[in-house]
């Protein structure tokens, strides 16, 4: 079959989205299947010297392939999900995770791989190709390669098992969000929501043909309920609805994910077992910053320890105020978002609503790339390519006017797309005999899209939250695209410690708070007037409200993992939620109520790669916090956080250099030191003796 035959055999540029069809996928992976096993089984033979050129180079060549055409379907299969995609996508599953535990269990390139790291040619090797080598070495360990035939087998199937669960569980959240809806026919029932959230409300309604305002499970549609409704029975409703999504007390029975949570600890830990470690933390840690789980439980609950004074307060003053100005005197989990903007509006003399009229799309945008070409002496231009759906942006990055990377911009939710915000690589960094190979991200979030006011399409509206996203996400972008390193398998965020992943994105979210930035990005929906700064003054003074009961809420989903995946026993007689309870009693200051099923559509650590390293959030949050730290201390003495200079020592040794060292190398060649975490908590105002202390 050829490329113009099946366009995900066409690797001459970017994706062909528009010609893309689920009848493509099984051809499509048949055919780069059995290529790449034709190119393992000759590099599984004799050869003459093991060498890069000879070796390493055609099996990255052959992976590679396979690996962007799945990459495409995997990308696919999360915006633009229907029945037959849905099906060729786990039809062929099977096969790839098949074909990638074989390769990591593949005893003879294994050998090969120690034969190079033992030759005299390895000492010659760039230091990027040596940290390939090396972690190639480290990953046959971790994939079963020096197993015992049965025992490979059991890994193997596994790994399938494993993978097929993963997708389900995505695939119950994704049908369960779906599948609710919520509607409302007065309009006196909306008392206290936003004009804007009204509106989206209506048009959801009358696209299904019905009157009134439709709520959804997606984020944009039910969280403005929570936290402005003033109809306390909707907030219940919708709160309900979307923490018993995809559990025994959802819709549908055959959406509940606990089944599928039990038998992944199972197989996770057996998976560990086999390799030789006491649980599957252990070998999650491995190729991580931290170095064993006890190190990280002692990290969190240090945290915790920190953060818990700051939660207590926080949580009295929001009882004490819903009692006296909301009638409230029983404060519910449904209430808590409410009560919150309530307070934030009498403590700041503002609310988010307020400040999202000013956060307009193209402003946004255009701001976000200020920043990005103020740091980093490169340009974003918008570009032309193919996408999945007419909402896709496609851009962009040049250097001294020569193309540096490119990125495919999809900020709406709808229906068929899972939720959440993400980066994902599309293509990776990688030099050939002719050219560099640019890389190219996908930046996906779940916003809000445009909505039509009286006949007039307005641009899409973005909470101050939602803009923070946007530069989150951006920064993996930024990582992924501005790498100066051109071996696939450490540039960009390739081979990155996951615990140091989130530095670049953490780190981006900080220009969201600087006057020098959001004055450039804002301009109010009907006059055009920019952010005044008095609100962006109350602002600030709000950005650590609460900052107590959100540290604590991130620690008691981190150690709800770590637990998990190192001292639960699978097997035995308790449960993934009795492990989360015990988790609240001793972390949270706040109880979810009983019904409360959070752990069924945790897709982080049960279909997202987080297993065993939520805790990689706040862990990258004390480098982050610190590597901003230096754009602050250049900002004292020439008057703006956007220092180029800093920008560019910031791109060098920590962008640039991707994963072909460890990250602490990369931060300290950076700041100078060793990181602390006297930034971060500084940043969340949790200092004894700073703002918003008890």
């Amino acid at each position: 079959m050829t490329a113009e035959q099946n366009p995900l055999l066409d690797f001459s540029d970017l994706p062909r989205f528009a010609d893309i069809r689920p009848a493509h996928v099984t051809p499509a992976v048949d055919s780069l299947l059995a290529n790449a096993r034709t190119v393992v089984a000759r590099l599984e033979g004799p050869l003459p010297q093991v060498t890069w050129n000879d070796f390493v180079a055609p099996l990255e060549d052959a992976t590679e392939k396979l690996g962007r055409a799945w990459g495409i379907v995997g990308h696919l299969n999360s915006v633009a999900d229907t029945p037959e995609l849905r099906a060729a996508y786990n039809e062929n599953l099977p096969k790839v995770t098949e074909f990638w535990t074989s390769l990591g269990q593949n005893l003879a390139l294994f050998q090969k791989y120690k034969a190079l790291a033992a030759s005299p040619e390895f000492g010659e090797l760039s230091t990027p190709r040596r940290k390939i080598v090396e972690n190639a070495l480290r990953d046959f360990r971790l994939g079963g390669a020096e197993l015992p035939d049965d025992k490979k087998l059991r890994f193997a199937q596994i790994q399938e098992r494993l993978a097929a669960l993963s997708t389900r569980f995505s695939e119950n959240v994704l049908d369960a969000t779906n599948d609710f809806a919520l509607y409302v026919e007065d309009e006196a029932d909306l008392s206290g929501l936003p004009e804007d959230a009204k509106h989206a409300a209506r048009a959801a309604a009358e696209r299904d043909g019905k009157p009134g305002f439709k709520f959804t499970l997606h984020f944009p549609s039910f969280f403005p309920v929570l936290q402005y409704s003033d109809k306390r029975s909707l907030r219940e409703a919708l709160y309900r609805a979307n923490v018993t999504k995809a559990s025994e007390l959802g819709a549908r029975p055959e959406w509940d994910n606990t089944a599928n949570i039990a038998e992944i600890l199972k197989l996770r830990k057996e998976e560990a077992q086999l390799l030789g470690f006491g649980n599957y933390a252990e070998v999650s840690l491995v190729p991580k910053m931290a170095e064993t789980p006890q190190q990280v439980i002692a990290f969190l609950e240090d945290l915790a320890r920190r953060a818990r004074p700051f939660a207590e307060n926080d949580l009295a003053e929001l009882r004490a105020f819903a009692a006296k100005h909301l009638g409230l005197d029983q404060l519910e989990a449904w209430d808590v978002a409410y009560a919150s903007e309530k307070l934030r509006q009498e403590r700041y003399a503002f609310s988010e609503q307020e400040v999202k009229q000013y956060f307009q799309e193209p402003k946004v945008v255009d701001g976000l790339f200020r920043v990005i070409q103020s740091l980093f002496a490169v340009h974003i231009k918008p570009d032309a390519a193919a996408t999945w759906h007419p909402d896709v942006k496609f851009f962009r990055i040049e250097k001294n006017g020569q193309l540096v990377g490119q990125f495919y911009l999809d900020l709406y939710a709808r229906s068929g797309k899972r939720g959440g915000a993400w980066m994902d690589d599309a293509r990776g960094r990688r030099a050939g005999q002719d050219a560099v190979q640019t890389p190219v991200a996908y930046l996906t979030c779940n916003f809000s899209e445009p909505v039509t006011v009286d006949g007039k399409k307005r641009p899409a509206l973005f909470s101050h939250d939602e803009v923070t996203t946007l530069f989150h996400e951006f920064g993996h972008g930024l990582h992924h695209m501005l790498t100066q390193i051109d071996d696939l398998g450490v540039a960009g965020i390739a081979g990155v410690e996951w615990d140091a992943v989130e530095l670049p994105s953490q780190f981006m979210e900080n220009f969201c708070w600087e006057w020098d930035v959001v004055q450039h990005m804002t301009a109010h929906v009907e006059t055009g007037e920019p952010l005044p700064r008095a609100l962006f003054d109350k602002m600030i003074a709000a950005k650590n409200f609460q900052s107590g009961l959100q540290t604590l809420r991130q620690v008691e989903f981190a150690l709800f993992d770590m637990h998990l995946h190192y001292d639960f026993d699978p097997n035995g007689s308790r449960t993934a939620q009795d492990v989360l309870n015990e988790v609240r009693h001793k972390a949270a200051v706040m109880i979810p109520p009983p019904f409360n099923r959070f752990q069924n559509s945790f897709s982080h650590i049960f279909s997202g790669g987080y297993a065993a390293g939520y805790y990689s959030y706040k862990w990258a949050e004390v480098l982050s916090a610190d590597a901003y730290s230096a754009f602050e201390e250049a900002a004292r003495s020439t008057g703006n956080v956007l220092c180029s200079e800093t920008g560019m020592r910031f791109h060098r040794e920590i962008l640039g250099m991707g994963g072909s060292r460890s990250a602490l190398e990369s931060f300290k060649a950076f700041r100078g030191r060793e990181p602390s975490i006297d930034a971060l908590l500084r940043h969340n105002g949790m200092v004894p003796d700073g703002a918003g202390a008890p």
